[in-house]
Order: structure tokens, then sequence, then C-alpha cells
């Protein structure tokens, strides 16, 4: 008894800072995601505007709603515009109902964190912090299960096991995926996944201290009813907080109090999200989805079996594209989307990409010879853990939207269940040190593999972001903050092509021809398959006198993009200037076919027919 109270005294330490490395990663990264130049002022984030209109004594956000939105016909299929501006003119994703705007992503956000922040300092959280903080909170939740889940059944493993355990649940469960990106879709997300984690630990407490079972699992069902304000599918996950009703009703004990206590909590903050939405938007089960500023067509389905084995590939079979240059990860090469199915964002297929979680077909190791009294017990509580991770896989599955950030939903329950499998493996491997060592080799494997893939799609995503935008800051006219943007992108990928060519543009449009064409044949090299590459090539060696080769290029664009129609007209164009005048006047008409409203094309050939 003394040596194992030695043991877990002496594993504070090296837990302690795994945690803190941990946590270190995460308030890095969603730093780094707050300091875009295009990151709204904490007062004017989303979650913060609510906190204002409360603070003003009404549901709706306190920002004003453009007037012209009452004069689209459909504004919620509607391209918003002009009215949807980058920065503090934002709306797309709010609600607008009657005139108003409001907040569909979840109120939870805003009463747990955001709000009391407030009331607390005098100051507002960015999107970026809170998200910090949120997943900082679940990981936390997840590391003391994982302790307390060794202390109590395996405590012959060793402390370097659960701190390499607890290092997967840190950073292999998606959360670095989405931390670059901290905007308000993510912020609701990780409140999901924090108060999910916590949830699971108060079962856990529920089913271990029968003096204060009933207890604690009515704390699980007032933190399941918390969630449901900020991701409302958790309802369908609900059934979880049963479990220990139902282990008691096997056992033959009185269900009556845990009934009560499982479903009373939840059920009463249910009834109050309901009465708010009510009041928002005339219906009790109504978040806002329906009346969602989406910024073009709405799906109309959005569950349906035939998303099903599109989700399931892009969820957890589909590799992401590999890059021999650093961060050596790249977007998927999607299946063909079913009808209705909205692009995927980002995602990553879970078995092939974090190869960890697999370990989790080792979890029935965890209860092989133990005692009858300890294994009725840690059956509930896997059982449980697996049931929450199916229910939020399959829902997932079915709807019409995949991303990453979905993916946060699920995995860390996964990957929670493959951190027991190594326990177990642990344990039943433990009088046989050969073999032990062999599957740690391949435990470890896996586990490096995973984390360093989350770490290296953290890097990935952040570079995507630095060029979304710099896209932008093109879009809106700021060309030189443009080009910063896709410079520091390229930084961080130097083989993304994409953030080439477009810095090419940018640098064209600011006169500097030489070094545009430079990062275009640089593109060009990455893909040499895109005609639009060719093309802006072909316009940039133009600009520089350079006649023969941009024929070149832009002959080339017409090659993989014959119908590329100011491709037509800029090679007629170029011809024109060569003096080969019938060829100028063939890709002049063959333009002039492919878009009959043409003007330029018209009038050069006009032209060009006049000099005949």
């Amino acid at each position: 008894m003394a040596k194992l109270v030695a043991t877990m005294n002496s594993a504070w330490k090296p837990l302690g800072a795994v945690c803190a490395l941990v946590i270190g990663v995460y308030a890095y990264t969603a730093w780094l995601g707050a300091r875009q130049p295009l990151t709204l002022p904490a007062t004017d984030n989303y979650y913060n505007l609510l906190v204002q209109g409360f603070r003003a004594g009404q549901l709706s956000l306190k920002k004003e709603a453009p007037p012209g939105l009452a004069q689209l016909a459909d504004p919620y299929s509607a391209t918003l515009g002009a009215f949807d501006q980058s920065g503090s003119g934002r709306i797309l994703d709010m609600s607008y109902y009657k005139g108003r705007l409001y907040l569909y992503f979840g109120v939870t956000p805003v009463l747990l964190l955001f709000w009391p922040f407030v009331a607390l300092t005098g100051h507002y959280l960015s999107h970026g912090q809170a998200m910090a903080i949120f997943c900082s909170v679940g990981f936390l939740a997840g590391a003391a299960l994982l302790f307390a889940l060794w202390r109590r059944y395996f405590s012959e493993v060793s402390v370097g096991v659960v701190v390499a355990c607890t290092f997967a649940l840190g950073l292999a469960t998606g959360v670095p995926v989405i931390l670059p990106r901290c905007d308000v879709y993510e912020v609701a997300t990780s409140c999901g996944y924090m108060l999910a984690m916590l949830v699971l630990g108060a079962i856990w407490r529920a089913m271990h201290e029968p003096e204060r079972e009933t207890a604690w699992l009515a704390a699980a069902s007032a933190v399941y009813g918390l969630a449901l304000g900020a991701r409302p599918w958790l309802l369908v996950g609900a059934v979880i907080l049963l479990a220990p009703v139902a282990r008691a009703w096997m056992e033959r004990r009185p269900i009556w109090a845990l009934l009560v206590a499982a479903t009373g909590p939840i059920t009463v903050i249910g009834l109050g999200l309901m009465v708010y939405n009510a009041l928002r938007f005339g219906s009790p089960f109504e978040f806002g989805w329906r009346y969602e500023l989406a910024g073009g067509p709405h799906t109309e389905r959005h569950f349906s079996p035939g998303y099903f084995g599109f989700n399931l590939q892009v969820y957890f079979l589909r590799s992401v594209g590999w890059s021999r240059h650093f961060p050596f990860v790249q977007d998927m090469t999607t299946p063909r989307l079913p009808p209705g199915h909205g692009n995927p964002q980002k995602t990553f297929g879970i078995l092939t990409n974090i190869p960890f979680v697999w370990l989790a077909l080792a979890g029935p190791l965890a209860w092989r010879k133990r005692s009858r009294e300890e294994n009725p017990i840690l059956h509930w509580f896997l059982a449980t853990v697996s049931l929450f991770f199916i229910i939020g896989a399959l829902i997932f599955c079915f709807f019409c939207y995949s991303a990453s950030r979905f993916e946060l939903e699920f995995l860390p329950a996964l990957v929670l269940l493959a951190a027991i499998g190594v326990l177990g493996l642990e344990r039943v491997l433990a009088p046989q040190p050969a073999w032990r060592r062999v599957a740690r080799c391949g435990w470890g494997l896996l586990l490096g593999l995973s984390v360093a893939f989350n770490l290296c799609a953290c890097v990935e995503n952040y570079a995507v972001t630095q060029y979304d935008i710099g896209n932008t800051l093109w879009h809106k006219g700021k060309s030189q903050d443009a080009i910063e943007s896709f410079e520091r992108a390229l930084r961080i990928k130097p083989d993304y092509a994409q953030a080439h060519c477009d810095l090419g543009v940018a640098l064209q449009q600011e006169g500097k021809i030489e070094d545009a064409i430079g990062h275009f044949e640089q593109a060009l090299r990455l893909r040499p398959d895109r005609a639009l590459v060719h093309y802006d090539l072909a316009g940039a060696l133009m600009q520089a006198g350079r006649v023969q080769e941009a024929i070149t290029h832009w002959e080339r664009a017409l090659q993989l993009k014959p119908d590329f129609v100011e491709a037509h007209y800029n090679l007629g164009t170029a011809l024109a200037q060569t003096g080969k005048i019938d060829e100028a006047i063939a890709h002049y008409e063959e333009a002039l076919r492919i878009k009959p409203d043409y003007t330029e094309a018209r009038n050069a050939l006009v032209r060009l027919q006049a000099h005949q």
C-alpha cells in the first residue's frame, strides 16, 4: 500500500508537466489565431454582442440589422454581398428574425464564460481566448478521468504510460487542428467538448461513489443540460445519463431517486432553453438555424441517409494528402458529393490519420482477470463512453456538412477509449516484459504518428488561415496587407501553390512584375495542370514585354481549359501584336461564341477586321 501511495504521489510532477505543455500549446495556437489582421475587436465578437444585448435587457444581439435586409425577398438564401462586409459589419451566420439579429450557436458559452468575464473584469474575451479556456478545461477533465481510471484499476501500469496517454488526450484529439481558426463556430464546439468531458467525469464519480451517487448523477445531468445550450445535437446523447440508473436496475437496487437525478436537472434546463427559443423565434424548438444568414441557398435536408457513406469516408477512412515539404499535410481528395451536401471543410480520416484510436479495440483487456466486484462497474463506464462516441459519430455521418470541428464532437471519447486500451494492454502484459516492450514500441509509434499529424495539420491550417486572410484583404483593395499575409502563409507552407499564385496577382497589382512572375512560375512547378496559373503568368509576362512567352502560356491554358474565354481574348490580343491577324481573329470569334455579349472581344474583332 505504501508503495502504491508513493507511486501515485510521484506521478503528479510528470502529469502536471505534460498538462502544462498541452495547455501551453493550446494557448499559443489560439493566440496566433487571434493575431489575424481581420480579427474583430473583442467587443464586436458574436458572443460579446449577445452579452451586450443581455445587459441591455434584450435577447437579440446589440447590433442593428442592415436596413437593406428587409428589402430582400429571401435574405436567408441570398448572397449577402454589401450587407456582410468583413470586420464589424459582419453578419454572416447570424440569425435574422423580425428585423433583429440573434445568435443561434448557443447561449451556454455566454452564460458560462463571456458574461461572467465581463462582469468580473470589465473587459471582453476574444473568441481565441475563450476557445483556449474551453479546450484546456475539457482536456484537464479528460486527464483527471484517466488518472482516476489508472489509480483505481491499473495501478500496476507505470507512470510513464499514463503520461503518454495523457499526451494523447491533449494532442491527438483534433483540438490542435481547429485551434488556428478561432471563430464563432469553434467556440460553441469547444464548449460542448468541455462539458461532455465533465459529464463523463461526473458519471464516473456517480458509478464509483455509492454514498454520493445521486448527487453526482444530478451534477452530470445539470452539466449535460448546459451542453445542450452549446450543441443541441447532444440531446440524443443524453441517454448516457441513464447508465447509472440501468446499472442500479440490473443490480435490483431502487432507481427512482437516480432516475429523478438523471432526468430532473436536464429537463429544467431544457425547458429554460425552450422558453428562450420561444421568446426569440416564436417556437420552443427553433434555435435560429432556419433564420440563419448563410450567404447562399440553404440545404433542403439537414440529415439524410444519403450523406452517410460520404461522411463515413471523410471522417474515418480517407487519408489527407501528403507533401514532401513541411508541414507535410494537404487537403484530402474527397469522393463525389452527394446531392444536398455542402463542401467538406478540412476534414481528416480518423482511422487513417490518428492511428492511436485503433487501440480502442484493446478495451476489453481492461477487465481481463478482474474480480466480479470490479468488472461490472468498469464494463458500465466503458459502455457509457463507447455509446457517447457512437451516437456522436452517427449523428454527424448523417449530417449535411462535414468539417474538422465536428470531429471534436466524438473523437475525444474515442481517444479516451484508446488510452484505456493501452492501460489494459500494459496490465495484461506486465508479467511478460519482452512482449510488453514490443507492444510499447507499437502503440508508442501509433501515438507519435497521431500527435505528429495533429501538430502538422495545426500548422497547415494556420497557413491556410493566413492565405484566406490575404485573399480577403486583396478583395478589399488592401494589396500590401494581402501580400504580407500571403508571404506569411508561404513561410509556413512553401509548396502552397494557390498562395504563390495569388501572391503573384497581388505583386503584379503593386507593379512588382518580376517578383510576380517568379511566384507564378513557382505555382506552375507545383501545379502544372492549372489553367488559371498559366493565364496569370501569361498576363505578367505580357506586361513585362515577353510577348512570345505569354502566348505560349495562354495556349497552354486553353489546352487545359478550351472554353477559357478570357484566355481566348488575351491570346488574340497578343497574336495581333505579333502580326498574326488571322489567328487573332479566330480567337476573338471563339471568345464570342462562348460568350456572345463579350463587348471587349467584339470591339477588338471589329477593329482587326476593319484594318484587313
